[in-house]
Order: C-alpha cells, then sequence, then structure tokens
C-alpha cells in the first residue's frame, strides 16, 4: 500500500474523492478503530435507513473523543441532520470523518452540509510523490493511476473498462436521471474526445442528438459525482478579447482512454498532448489540495493563438503554468507567460515538458516533468521567483 499525502485533521471533515480513489482504505489505515458505518454494506444502510436514530444512539454510546466514519454518506443525506444535531449537543466530544464520492445528492436534497463545523478534505488518484520509484509518466497517461488498478498489469485494462461500465454508465446514469441511456453513452464518448478542451455546447448537444440543455445537465453531473472538473476562463481585465467558456478534464487519464475504447492500444501522439496536459492538472490539483494552499486554477486564452494551460490565483499571486507533450524545448514556449509577467498580470511562470534539462527563457523556468513533479511541494514555488 502507498503512503498517501493525504492527513487526517484532528477535526471532524469531509473526504471527497471519485470511486476506487482509495478513500476507504485510507481511513481504515488511519481509523481502524473508529465506529464505522459503511454505507454501500446493506447490514449497516438498512438498519439506518429504517430509523436514524439508532445512529445517534450508537454514536452516543461510545467514549468521548472517539472518531465516527460514515463512507459514502451520500446513500443517506439525512445522516447529516443527525451529525449536525450530535456536534450542536456535545461539541468536539465526537469527530466524524464522513467520505462521499458524490455531492450531488448532498445538494439536491437540500441538506445541512455543516458549513463552519466539517472541514473537507480531498482524495485523487496517486501522484507521482505517492507512487515513487513506481511511477512512470508513459503508464500514467495510458493507464491512469487509480490505486488497484494502474499497477496491476494483468488485469488494468479489464478493470478499467470494467469501472467505467459500473461506475459512469450506471451509477452516474441513476444521478442525471437519464431516461434514455444512448444519449449519456454518446454524450460520455464525446466528452472524453473533448478532454482539456474548451466546452462548447451546443456543438456537444448537435454530436450527442441530446438538447444543449441536457448537456449542461450531464457536465454538472460529471462534476458533482467528481468525475471531472470544468477549469473557468481566467479574465484579468487585459486588453485582449478572451475566452470566457471553461474546459473540462476527466480526472483520470486511464479513464479517459477507456470511455474511448482504446485503453488496450498504445499511447498514440494524437492524444498524448491532452493526457499529458490533464496529468499536470491531476498533479497541481492534488498538490494543492493535500499542502492546503486554497487559490484557484484557471486557464487563459484568446481567439488569437495566445493561452495559458493554469493560471494559480491566490490573493497577490498569479503562477502560470504552460504544458508541451514535446521532449526538445523551444524559447518560444515562454513567450506568452513572459508576456504578461512583463505586463504585470502574473508573478511567476513556468514552462513543463517532456524532456530532461532545465531551461530559462526570460523570466521563465522551463522544468522537465520530474524537476516540476519534486518542486511543487516546496513553498518558494509559488511565490516570487527568487
Amino acid at each position: 500500500m502507498y503512503t498517501r499525502l493525504a492527513s487526517v485533521p484532528d477535526h471532524s471533515f469531509f473526504l471527497f474523492g471519485p470511486r476506487t480513489t482509495g478513500k476507504t482504505t485510507w481511513l481504515r489505515h488511519h481509523l481502524g478503530d473508529a465506529q464505522w458505518f459503511n454505507l454501500l454494506l446493506e447490514d449497516d444502510y438498512l438498519p439506518l435507513l429504517a430509523s436514524l436514530r439508532s445512529f445517534r444512539e450508537r454514536v452516543e454510546a461510545r467514549a468521548p473523543g472517539s472518531w465516527i466514519v460514515v463512507d459514502e454518506v451520500q446513500r443517506l443525506p439525512g445522516l447529516l441532520n443527525e451529525v449536525h444535531d450530535l456536534i450542536s449537543r456535545h461539541g468536539d466530544a465526537y469527530k466524524f470523518a464522513l467520505s462521499g464520492s458524490s455531492a450531488r445528492k448532498l445538494r439536491r436534497l437540500d441538506v445541512n452540509l455543516l458549513a463552519g463545523r466539517v472541514i473537507e478534505r480531498a482524495m485523487f488518484p496517486l501522484v507521482a510523490r505517492e507512487l515513487g520509484s513506481d511511477f512512470s509518466l508513459d503508464a500514467a497517461l495510458r493507464f491512469g493511476s487509480l490505486p488497484g488498478i494502474s499497477s496491476d498489469s494483468q488485469y488494468r485494462v479489464e478493470k478499467l473498462r470494467a469501472y467505467v461500465h459500473t461506475y459512469l454508465r450506471q451509477e452516474i446514469q441513476q444521478e442525471a436521471l437519464v431516461k434514455d441511456l444512448g444519449s449519456f453513452h454518446r454524450f460520455l464518448q464525446i466528452a472524453a474526445i473533448m478532454h482539456g478542451q474548451v466546452v462548447n455546447q451546443a456543438a456537444i448537444a448537435r454530436d450527442a442528438a441530446v438538447a444543449r440543455t441536457t448537456v449542461q445537465r450531464f457536465f454538472e453531473t460529471l462534476v458533482d459525482t467528481l468525475i471531472g472538473t470544468l477549469l473557468p476562463a481566467w479574465q484579468p481585465k487585459a486588453k485582449v478579447r478572451e475566452f470566457g467558456k471553461p474546459k473540462f478534464y476527466f480526472f483520470d487519464a486511464g479513464v479517459v482512454r477507456a470511455i474511448r475504447d482504446v485503453v488496450d492500444e498504445p499511447l498514440a501522439e494524437t492524444e498524448s498532448g491532452a493526457l499529458f496536459e490533464g496529468f499536470i492538472l491531476h498533479e497541481l490539483r492534488a498538490a494543492i489540495a493535500y499542502q492546503g494552499l486554497g487559490g484557484e486554477l484557471f486557464y487563459w486564452s484568446t481567439p488569437g493563438s495566445k493561452a495559458i494551460d493554469f493560471i494559480w490565483v491566490k490573493g497577490s499571486k498569479r503562477v502560470a503554468f504552460e504544458v508541451k507533450s514535446s521532449r526538445t524545448w523551444r524559447a518560444r514556449y515562454a513567450k506568452t507567460i513572459n508576456e504578461l509577467l512583463a505586463a504585470g498580470k502574473v508573478t511567476r511562470g513556468f514552462v513543463v515538458y517532456r524532456g530532461r534539462e532545465r531551461y530559462r527563457s526570460g523570466e521563465v523556468d522551463g522544468l522537465p516533468v520530474a524537476d516540476f513533479l519534486s518542486l511543487i511541494y516546496t513553498d518558494s514555488f509559488y511565490g516570487d521567483r527568487p
């Protein structure tokens, strides 16, 4: 088992993450002595469904200071009201770890999300820092990095196909209340092709033969179930016209390729660019979350040729990242970031590429993948250039 970078806070918390990212294993490892309610198990789920009061009674039977784990809490959102009541009456006498792979039901049913009483943590697929010497960029782009899947060289293709079938085409279809399963299947394949691109709902609706409002609902479902993320456009009020539509990324390269039904084939050059970009986004999101840095990630683009893949914004800090799948460095890769640095629009800039040497073009650092993956866990990386 790989040691995960997430740490258990000394406070009640939500733990959100897509299915099979290792939430339950991690909780068992750190909170194995806790009172457990695994709502995927009918023996736990059905008694609570019949009487939420039994949850309160079982918790209050524990000694003060005990941890209470509720796994897949979205299956029974009403439990959050019980948690709220217990915290209101007992304060910090009990600590709750509430895990889930979907916030959709919680929001849709307008339940109490315990704002201000429970903090949030996130779990991602394995990152390079967790994999250590087992990390392979080519394998990460071909098969993703889901625990228990990517490392199983014998069955990972079959497991990824099963993941797509079980969790995406069944569970998410139910979340989306889809009546026409064919329409969701067509949408899913088009969304996988559009991985890393600006969302054009009208074009996707036309290609999938569904209404535009349906496409919007499908995207919201993928985001709410943590299968994908919408990256908003950054608009710093520059003098040029900028794109305002978000980009969409799936959370794992292996899942993208399984949806496209090419996961058993060698990685094609035509797909490696978008998958590499999505991989860098995955590593950035995880590093920011695990270090508790806060801020928000954007992309920036104009109708012309100017674009920056990712910009991390927090207060006065604006760090730009350009991602290039090339193994050869070109000074032009840093041109747009240097222009924004000169204009004072960003405070620092990096280009990540697949070569082996570090470069500096103007005020921009060109980093090989290995250097980038190491530096994103250093404090100085997100500040001004030393």
